[in-house]
């Protein structure tokens, strides 16, 4: 019987020996191993701390002690000791096993925000509020790893945390020399000095904290010793825990791209195999051929050249492209400085996280005008990643940015003519937005008009569709179901969403009702600002807006997802066809 079969909590981990602990620990990689590979995830990651999970829920007793991770895509080794390795091969699929730390699933995952930086300061909230209750009994641990102490949320937080001896909390530094990829940087060099034991100022005992380590993260002994008189000096206290990203899994251990960081789903039959390129391999190409053609393009990420599309760009240009560490905010902030500098910049990152930069664009970008292009792949719904992961934030937030103009391309084509209009235009800043997956074929218009396309034009004025990027296909599909019914049906393409093409407005005056199709919020959305202009034009055409409901919504795969907001062609067809029967009901 595996041993990890008898592990229904922490506490069933206290009683084992040395050897049984290293059973546990190869019982675990071999399950991850097995599993991920087939269902995708985040695999590199959680290799890496098989022996760190568990000396952790052996020092510290979870859930009255509080572990908090630190992106929450390495917790599957958490899920596993927590009871939950039953429901394991169900992982990232819909009603199953989140890919990230969930608190719906266990009591033992306290947070399961999956953007990076932020667990050092919700430690500091929690220590602060422990602290005004008298409750000091129960230890705050963050575990971090050193991509995301790039981020500068994590050094606010450090900052804080130094500074209040009296405030007993754990950092626990999951130094792999990686993110995604390799850390960058100053902090990159140092974390390299102190491994090697190198005498010199250690940067986080100047900033007040014990400082413990390094500690050979793989040797489950010496991690709970250090974690043993972490807690016993009643401070913040960081351990510095080295450990080796895709441990025990040959193929991630000889990848030094990414250490397999994520692998893909394996598909469950030849005919599930892509048919057409991914967005993000037609945006990695054309990058390539704008900077052949554009010396001064240049290119920033944020940690994640490869999963972006700019790994080709910076083999080709490695001068042009800059790698800032998990840092979207000094990105976009550092773009702005390199457009002051008669360079135009394209960071390109998943539109989750363009969430975090939206101050920076709006008085760093867009208040000077700067030609900044931020690429945003994963826009829309992402599925499988859950929540925090889908990309439908974005056009809400952007619309709001004064002269920011944002295109989303319907398929391979028209991204690369949309990338290359975007980096032409130099007056000020422009966003290009696409999904995740793959382009399928390219969708031609009939008839192109002031910048928009024209895809569909059935006989009678009867309905506007304005299709958004990849919505084209479910405009299509509702357009041709309409069609049938008797009712005319016109989709257009705008291309560039925001402004608004008043050419577009105008034309709205010619039909019965406008419906508005995008994968992303409705709040704020495509559709809320083009009924909007509608209203300022005085044109009284109903806008009925689909897109994404303004909640949190549950991992799943994409089409699911769609499926459950309403964004199929049955669905968007059958409203269409009630609310045109209620307004005859009404009229006759």
């Amino acid at each position: 019987m595996p041993l990890l079969d008898e592990i229904t909590g922490p506490r069933d981990l206290r009683g084992l020996t040395p050897t049984q602990l290293d059973q546990l620990a190869a019982e675990i990689r071999e399950l991850m191993i097995d599993a991920v590979c087939r269902s995708g995830g985040h695999l590199g990651p959680n290799l890496g701390v098989v022996e760190l999970t568990i000396a952790l829920h052996r020092v510290f007793d979870s859930p009255t002690d509080t572990l908090l991770w630190d992106i929450g895509h390495q917790t599957y080794v958490q899920k596993l000791l927590t009871g939950r390795a039953a429901g394991f091969d169900g992982l990232r699929t819909r009603g199953g096993l989140s890919g990230y730390a969930s608190r719906a699933e266990s009591e033992h995952d306290v947070i399961e925000n999956s953007h990076a930086s932020t667990a050092l300061s919700y430690a500091d909230g929690l220590a602060r509020a422990r602290e005004l209750s008298g409750d000091t009994d129960r230890a705050v641990v963050a575990v971090i790893g050193d991509g995301a102490l790039t981020g500068g949320l994590a050094w606010e937080a450090l900052n804080n945390l130094g500074g209040a001896p009296q405030r007993p909390v754990i950092v626990v530094l999951n130094d792999n020399e990686r993110s995604y990829a390799p850390t960058v940087g100053g902090l990159a060099a140092h974390l390299g000095k102190l491994r090697a034991a190198d005498e010199g100022a250690n940067v986080f005992e100047e900033f007040g904290f014990g400082y413990l380590g390094p500690v050979d993260g793989h040797d489950i002994a010496a991690v709970e010793d250090a974690l043993g008189r972490a807690r016993a000096l009643g401070g913040p206290v960081v351990v510095h825990v080295v450990t080796e990203k895709g441990r025990g899994w040959e193929t991630a251990e000889t990848n030094e791209l990414d250490r397999c960081h994520v692998v893909r789903a394996t598909p469950s039959s030849p005919a599930t195999a892509a048919s057409s390129p991914a967005w993000t391999a037609v945006f990695s190409d054309e990058m390539v051929r704008i900077g052949a053609d554009r010396p001064d393009v240049v290119a920033i990420t944020a940690a994640m050249a490869e999963p972006v599309g700019l790994l080709e760009f910076q083999r080709e240009f490695p001068d042009r492209t800059i790698d800032v560490g998990i840092a979207e905010q000094h990105a976009a902030a550092a773009a702005a400085g390199l457009a002051f500098g008669g360079l135009h910049p394209v960071l390109a990152i998943y539109a989750t996280f363009g969430n975090r930069m939206i101050d920076q664009m709006v008085t760093d970008i867009a208040l000077h005008s700067a030609p900044v292009t931020l690429v945003m792949d994963r826009a829309g719904v992402t599925g499988d990643d859950g929540a925090s992961h889908n990309g439908m934030w974005d056009l809400t937030l952007f619309q709001a940015v004064p002269d920011l103009r944002i295109a989303a391309p319907r398929d391979g084509t028209r991204l690369r003519e949309l990338l290359r209009e975007a980096v032409a235009w130099e007056q000020g800043p422009t966003v290009l937005r696409f999904p995740k997956g793959t382009t399928g074929a390219d969708i031609p218009s009939i008839d192109t008009t002031d910048g928009f396309d024209v895809l569909h034009n059935a006989p009678g004025r009867d309905v506007l569709i304005v299709s958004v990027g990849p919505m084209a296909r479910l405009a299509l599909d509702v357009a041709g179901q309409l069609t049938e019914a008797g009712v005319g049906a016109t989709v257009v393409d705008p291309r560039w969403v925001a402004p608004v093409n008043p050419t577009l407005v105008e034309a709205a005056a010619y039909f019965k009702q406008v419906i508005t199709i995008e994968d992303s919020g409705r709040t704020g959305g495509v559709g809320t600002a083009f009924a909007q202009a509608l209203g300022d034009a005085g044109i009284d055409t109903p806008v009925r807006n689909f897109g994404l409901p303004r909640e949190f919504l549950d991992h799943g795969s994409r089409a699911q997802v769609l499926s459950h907001c309403g964004l199929t062609a049955d669905a968007v067809t059958g409203a269409v066809l009630a609310r045109m029967t209620s307004e005859r009901t009404l009229t006759s």
